[in-house]
């Protein structure tokens, strides 16, 4: 069966625009692929971050992916702190990853100028990301646009070190882009990120939905209701393509062309329909914050079939590499 890896960064409550642009395709994906989603907690150390808050967050993010229709069953959900092998697999690879390679990486550039002293791991996270995904031998990666550059890169160190120690054994990953693109966030300026404050939490109750749209950017041209607006320009009628059905999203179009109504009224129809398509997520969320060590146990489930996978792909690369294997039966695979 075709495998796929993705991976999240532990940033606390799962977002509407983690939802659509990631978890939803992953969701999907898990009934025709075999699956490993991680929260990647060694990716969110490379910038400042609350200590006591970590393990808090991965938890939250945990409950989100769950709620939102991630299976155990069916997907290896775990914590990458919690499979040592990535890691190892990232020493390795930084042997055959050039330094230029990193340097011209797009995200890389854009976060070091941020910086007045540039942390490693900024540099190397594309390399920990290659051991992510190819510990698994994984054949699909589910990215956004933004991360296309760092997946060329994951099948250029896979030649790389097939070429050097044992032909044919990482693949190279395809990648898989989301059919939902790039999701804006409510200033409709940046991407939505909760760092930025301009996201709608999968799980936030009615009222907060309503508290964080009806603020939000729309058709800039609309200073007053009575202003005919362009529905095209605006994040707002973007997002109803997500959650109305489409008389909704076809009279909302034609009342903004028309001035119809304003756009607080437009805003209050997402509003609803965002709140009653998260309803069973917050349902199964409340359940699963009652039973925290259900979570936990989730991952460690997750974290155990996960690392069988991993060792024995660890195995295989110390013997193509030399080392002395702790069983001398150790053999590339």
């Amino acid at each position: 069966m075709t495998r796929v890896f993705s991976g999240i960064q532990p940033s606390g409550e799962l977002h509407l625009g983690n939802y659509l642009g990631a978890v939803k395709n992953w969701v999907r994906m898990q009934h025709e692929y075999e699956c490993f989603i991680c929260i990647v907690d060694y990716h969110a150390i490379t910038q400042p971050y609350e200590i006591d808050a970590l393990q808090e967050r991965t938890i939250q993010m945990a409950v989100g992916l769950l709620s939102a229709g991630i299976d155990p069953a069916q997907t290896a959900l775990f914590v990458q702190s919690h499979v040592q092998e990535h890691t190892e697999l990232a020493w390795v690879f930084t042997t055959v990853t050039p330094v230029g390679e990193l340097e011209r990486m797009t995200q890389f550039k854009d976060k070091s100028r941020r910086q007045e002293s540039v942390p490693a791991g900024i540099l190397n996270y594309p390399v920990l990301q290659a051991a992510d995904v190819l510990i698994y031998k994984a054949d699909l990666v589910p990215v956004g646009e933004d991360q296309t550059q760092h997946v060329e890169l994951m099948r250029e160190i896979a030649r790389k070190w097939n070429a050097r120690y044992a032909d044919g054994f990482f693949p190279e990953p395809q990648v898989e882009l989301t059919k939902a693109g790039r999701i804006l966030g409510l200033d409709g300026q940046a991407k939505m990120s909760k760092s930025l404050g301009n996201t709608i939490g999968i799980l936030d109750e009615p009222e907060e939905i309503w508290d964080r749209l009806r603020p939000a950017v729309t058709d800039p041209a609309r200073v007053k209701k009575s202003d005919p607006g362009t529905p095209e320009l605006c994040n707002i009628y973007a997002l109803h393509g997500h959650f109305s059905s489409t008389d909704e999203i076809n009279f909302a179009a034609a009342q903004c062309r028309a001035a119809g109504w304003g756009c607080i009224e437009c805003k209050r129809v997402l509003a609803d329909n965002i709140a009653n398509s998260f309803a069973p997520m917050r349902q199964r969320a409340a359940e699963l914050k009652a039973d925290p060590e259900g979570v936990r146990r989730v991952l460690r489930d997750g974290a155990e079939r996960a690392s069988a996978v991993a060792r024995d792909t660890m195995s295989g690369v110390r013997a193509a590499m030399g080392f002395v294997a702790a069983e001398p039966d150790a053999k590339p695979t």
